[in-house]
């Protein structure tokens, strides 16, 4: 089960007693919780029928102290464990006996939440095989396409900021939230929204407000810095290298993604001549679908050639790079002129 699918359930009122939250996805566990929490439990009462559990010192005994008292002027009672990975910690074997032959039997009063935020619990445990087997096992993992873009037009929305379709797609792109290998969050995406909200004084917000807001990462700098090469703008392309250089990007940090990128681009190429789908194309390179798209787009800028002959430049660099001492910074600067007229 996914996150929508379990927001369908809060809403169709079809709760089961006991259900395990794993994912990278912190924020839209908390989400998923607080959705529970205004269903069930009135705020009168929260303080009887809410109950959290959390930290290394909690044992079995707590956990069954919080879930055998009924709910008091209630439907229900929420029992939330804030990191069961923390409670098992020392007691694993036994606790997961324990646990699992007592979540078996809940009653249809209680919700006990178990949540693994450290993301690292074991699956072969008996307690998450079993509630597994119930069907209370949900993954809140990173967001994608239409549910991404869906989560950004409405924190927009509750910040009354209008933004069209195609810029919510230049927003996730900037932030980097969906690009290859990305660590970012929702909550690390939700400040770069709020940034832009701050700063954005009109209803409706502009690729110009974004630009201006938002940092640019790696990925997408050198994405530019290649498309300003292939347009044979050596100014524009020495420029966009030396703020990476500035802001303290590692010359050979920024060599390894111009060859990365030139070699995923050549390869989505090579791939797509042969007939493979984008899909198909997406596997073989292990990348994302969001990183294939920007892929796909700026691999009609390049031809074969050009990009083999720009790996061939780099070849040599690196060559020189291991054979003779010279200044980094210039070797690459010379490199992207030499790219820039030689493309």
């Amino acid at each position: 089960m996914n996150y929508n699918e379990f927001m369908s359930c809060i809403k169709k009122d079809n709760i089961l007693p006991v259900y395990f939250l794993s994912g990278n996805e912190e924020y839209l566990m908390k989400d998923a919780v607080e959705a529970l929490k205004d269903k069930y439990i009135d705020k009168s009462f929260e303080a009887l029928n809410y109950i959290i559990i959390d930290g290394k010192e909690k044992s079995f005994d707590d956990i069954l102290n919080a879930c055998e008292t009924l709910p008091f002027m209630s439907e229900k009672k929420l029992v939330v464990i804030k990191d069961i990975s923390e409670i098992m910690e020392s007691n694993l074997n036994e606790l997961d006996k324990t646990l699992s032959s007592y979540v078996e039997n809940l009653d249809s009063y209680l919700c006990l939440i178990i949540m693994d935020r450290s993301n690292n619990f074991k699956k072969t445990t008996k307690l998450y095989k079993t509630i597994n087997k119930l069907g209370g096992v949900v993954e809140f993992n990173s967001l994608k396409g239409r549910e991404l873009n869906t989560w950004v037009e409405n924190k927009f929305k509750k910040n009354n900021k209008k933004i069209s379709a195609s810029n919510i797609s230049y927003f996730i792109g900037q932030s980097s939230y969906s690009d290859y290998n990305s660590i970012k969050t929702l909550y690390d995406l939700e400040n770069e929204l709020t940034k832009v909200v701050d700063y954005t004084s009109n209803n409706e917000v502009s690729k110009e407000d974004i630009d201006l807001v938002l940092t640019k990462t790696l990925d997408t700098n050198i994405f530019n810095l290649l498309g300003s090469i292939n347009k044979r703008d050596s100014e524009e392309a020495l420029k966009i290298f030396n703020e990476m250089y500035i802001a303290g990007e590692p010359v050979q940090k920024i060599l390894s993604m111009i060859i990365r990128q030139l070699r995923l681009t050549l390869g989505y190429k090579l791939y797509k001549e042969k007939g493979y789908t984008d899909g198909e194309i997406g596997d073989k390179l292990g990348i994302k679908p969001f990183e294939l798209k920007k892929i796909g787009k700026e691999s009609n800028n390049f031809t074969e050639v050009q990009l083999n002959r720009a790996l061939n430049y780099i070849l040599e660099l690196d060559i020189k790079q291991k054979t003779s001492s010279h200044d980094e910074k210039l070797a690459l600067e010379m490199l992207i002129v030499n790219l820039s007229y030689g493309i």
